[in-house]
This record gives C-alpha cells, structure tokens and sequence, in this order.
C-alpha cells in the first residue's frame, strides 16, 4: 500500500459532480457487510441447481474455477477502484482504458448484471415471504404482489439514506452469517459423502461425475452464482471515507467471506439428508436441509424467517448497487441526465434507483408471464450471471491496458496478484461465458440478454455517444489520456 499516493481520483470526485454529490459515510467494515450482504443469497439458494446439472463433483470443480477467478477479480478491481474512485466502477474503468465506447460497453453489462440480479433474489424472496405468511396466516396471494412489495420497500429504504442503507446491510449481514454458522454445526456430525454422490448417473458420467465432464460447463452460472455482485463494491467509492485504502480492504475482506461460507454450503448442504438429488430440486435448500437434520425439533417459521432476511439483504444490496450503477452512467449522459438527480436531503440517487425497480420488476413479470414455461428464477440467474461476465472480461481487460499504456498512474493500492491475476480472471471469465451456452434450455434467456445488450450499443453509436458531460469519471479518464472535455 502506498499511503503517500496523490488521491487524485478523489480530488475530481469531489470537484466534477455536476452539481449531484453523494454523501462521504462508509468505513470498513460498513463496505464488508454491503458487499457480503449482496451475495450472501447465493449461499442459500441458487446454486443447488448446479448439484442437478453437474453432481457434486461437477459443481464443486465449477465453484474451484469460480474462486480462482473472483479472488485473482477482486485484488485487481481492488488497485483499480482505489485509484479511480468513483461511482462508476466498471464502467469508469473501461472509460479511462477504452474512451467512451469502452466505458458504455462495461457499464452496460453491470447495469444488466445488477438489474436482473435483483429481479432473480426478488423471486426467492417473494417465495420466502409467501411460505411465511402461509405458515402464519395460512394467506396465499400472488406471487407480484409480494414482488411489489419488496420492490417498494427496498427502494424506499435506499432512498432514505446512505447510513441507513449501511447499516441495515451490515446488521443483515451478520445475522445471516450467523444463521450459516449454526446450519454448519448441526450438519458436520450428519455429513456423509455418499449423500452428495447420489445424483443419478447419466451414460458415460461416474458418480463424482454423473452428467460427465460436460456437467462442469453445465454447473458453472450456478457456481457463480455463489459469488456474483461482490464486485459491486466498487460502485461505493463515492460514498466512503477514505476510499484509497478503505475499498480494497472491504472488498477483499468480503470476497475471503464468501469463499469460506461458498465452500460449507457447497459441501455441508450437498452432503446431509435427504441428500444432493433432493437438495438440487429444492427452492430452499438450506432449510431442507436443516428441516431433514432437525426433525420434530425444526421450527419452519423461525427458519423460513431467516431465509428471507438472507434474500432481503440480497436484494437491499442489489438495489442499491443498480441505483448507484445507473446515476453514474446517466451522470456521465450515457444514460438520460435526468436518471442521474439525487435527492436534495438525503443525496441519495433516487431516480435512479426507481428507474431501476421499474425495469427489474417489469423484468420479473415478462419472465413470469411468458407464453413459454420457463424457471423464472434460473433464467433470470443465468441472464444477470452472463451480463456481470461480459462486464468482468471488460473490466480485466482495461486492466491490463492501463497497466501497460499508464504504468505512472498513482494507484495507492496494488494488487499482489499484478497483470498475471488479471489474465487469469480474464481467461475464466470467457471460459466460463461460453460454457453458459452449453445448456439449451437457458439459451433463450442469454440471448435475450445479448440482444439486450446489442440494443444497447446501437444506441450508443447512433445516439448516446453525442450525449456524453463531463463527470468524475469522464473528467478523469479525459486527464489521464490527455484528452479535451466534451463541455
């Protein structure tokens, strides 16, 4: 760590902000619960489909690449936030590397990734809090109204205040890890390894690989799914004190989280009764799992409970990461400027992180009532899974470029891992977008999800790139390529 680095990034955050600051709050440990509290759904559902497409076997080789690539991800993304610390994250970025068409292209995909993912925790939420109400009131009511609800709620709440958003992250954070802690007692003296191997072998496949090396490739979006958004972190820079050391900090500390808590789900919850074939189909497999160990002693209420706080810090991170995701880009006039206003009281982006619900929960409902009968929650895991992998190969390789074309950049913190951690992250992030085409049944939603983002860039070119102010990120990436302001 250089500690002596000129914050420049810094001094034009706090200078070019178009009249649209943020509040300075988050230290730490407040950047470690946002970060763990957006992925930590992943943990308790999701990936079980993986068991199913892979075996255990499959899914566990799958999550082994998915570790190798986010940590070699998130120590480069750590050097890089902390010497261009602005909203924009990728995107800001892919700015400074590529000029604006790079910028667009990073900063569409996390837009996508962040959107759909929110709109994927919000179906397990929605289902988590319908099993509750049942089991309290016996009342059943459609699933887009819990939908809604949630929606609404976790909008509201960002828009309330940065220290609340915090707050509430890093107090959710901590309950769910606990709830992780005690499924992990109660599991250790129940774990067999013949529970985790009985997935039916297909012709060709072994136990540990039932589906055969395909079922790898199968098992990988829901490998990531273990990990995905906690490069999201980037995306707060704005809003911490001392973002220099403070990010790259946050963002490792929660990445080595998550890899421990991935690692007890993938193997603990595979590997009790009634066993992986089971736990792949279950929409809860933790409190399968817990509900077969606990027997007459298991309380579905308290559990589902705990379930849907794990999903309610989820999506409360989500949210704000596409609120903060879509102000940086519509900041910069890649999106329309008034996408970008922020609250005059509580300097919260609240346009757009109501533009961001309309468009996940519009998400949900066209998935929903699709005239096809599609996994709701698997196609929209697999559509924000392949957006944040076109966002990380966009963002490894800006990487790379400035670490070859501007090797004099202050950057107070380095990664340990250098150009070589970059590369590999690189190669598994193409690696692993391809692999998500090997399974048709998920096929209709990727490219759906391309076509999206073929869209997108057709605006830009036609459209958007006329449009671009000067921000934070623009006023710094124009500097470091000694380019002249667009005003």
């Amino acid at each position: 760590m250089n500690s002596n680095a000129a914050p420049a990034g810094r001094r034009i955050a706090e200078t070019t902000n178009g009249g649209r600051p943020l509040r300075r709050y988050a230290g730490v440990w407040a950047l470690w619960g946002l970060a763990v509290s957006a992925v930590i759904p992943g943990e308790y559902s999701g990936w079980n489909t993986g068991l199913l497409e892979g075996g255990f076997g499959g899914l566990l080789i799958a999550t082994l690449l998915v570790i190798v690539m986010y940590l070699c991800l998130c120590y480069s993304l750590g050097e890089m936030a902390a010497a261009m610390p602005f909203t924009g994250g990728g995107y800001a970025f892919g700015r400074s590397a590529f000029g604006p068409i790079g910028g667009f292209l990073a900063g569409l995909a996390q837009n996508i990734a962040y959107v759909l993912t929110a709109a994927a925790v919000v179906v397990s939420a929605g289902h988590a809090l319908d099993k509750l109400v049942i089991i309290l009131s016996g009342w059943d009511a459609p699933d887009i109204l819990y939908w809604a609800l949630v929606y609404g709620v976790f909008v509201f709440i960002n828009i309330y205040g940065v220290a609340l958003t915090f707050r509430l992250a890093v107090g959710l954070t901590v309950v769910t890890l606990l709830v992780l802690a005690a499924f992990a007692l109660v599991a250790i003296p129940n774990f067999r390894i013949a529970y985790a191997l009985d997935i039916a072998v297909a012709p060709g496949g072994s136990r540990w690989l039932p589906n055969g090396l395909s079922g790898i490739a199968l098992s990988v979006p829901f490998a990531i799914w273990f990990l995905v958004l906690v490069e999201m972190l980037t995306l707060a820079t704005e809003e911490t004190e001392n973002p220099e050391t403070n990010v790259p900090k946050g963002l490792i500390a929660s990445v080595w989280t998550l890899i421990v808590a991935a690692l007890i789900v993938l193997v603990l919850n595979s590997g009790i009764p009634p066993g992986a074939s089971a736990i792949g189909k279950a929409p809860e497999p933790l409190l399968t799992g817990f509900s077969a160990i606990l027997g007459r002693f298991y309380n579905p209420a308290v559990l589902e409970l705990m379930t849907l706080l794990a999903y309610a810090a989820g999506f409360h991170a989500t949210v704000y990461a596409f609120g903060r995701s879509i102000f940086a880009f519509a900041r910069a006039g890649y999106f329309p400027l008034w996408l970008a206003a922020t609250h005059p009281t509580r300097k919260t982006p609240h346009a757009a992180l109501i533009a961001g619900g309309v468009v996940g929960f519009g998400a949900v409902c066209l998935v929903k009532f699709s005239p096809r009968a599609l996994e709701i929650e698997a196609v929209l895991l697999n559509m924000a899974v392949f957006a944040a992998t076109i966002s990380y190969i966009i963002m490894m390789l800006s990487y790379l470029k400035l670490r070859r074309d501007m090797p004099d950049m202050k950057r107070p913190y380095v990664s340990p891992l250098g150009a070589t951690g970059a590369m590999t992250a690189l190669v598994v992030a193409i690696v692993a977008a391809f692999m998500m085409f090997h399974n048709p049944s998920y096929r209709p939603g990727l490219l759906g999800c391309a076509a999206v983002y073929a869209l997108g860039v057709i605006y830009f070119l036609l459209y958007g790139r006329k449009k671009i102010v000067t921000s934070p990120e623009e006023r710094f990436a124009m500097e470091l390529r000694g380019e002249t302001t667009h005003d």
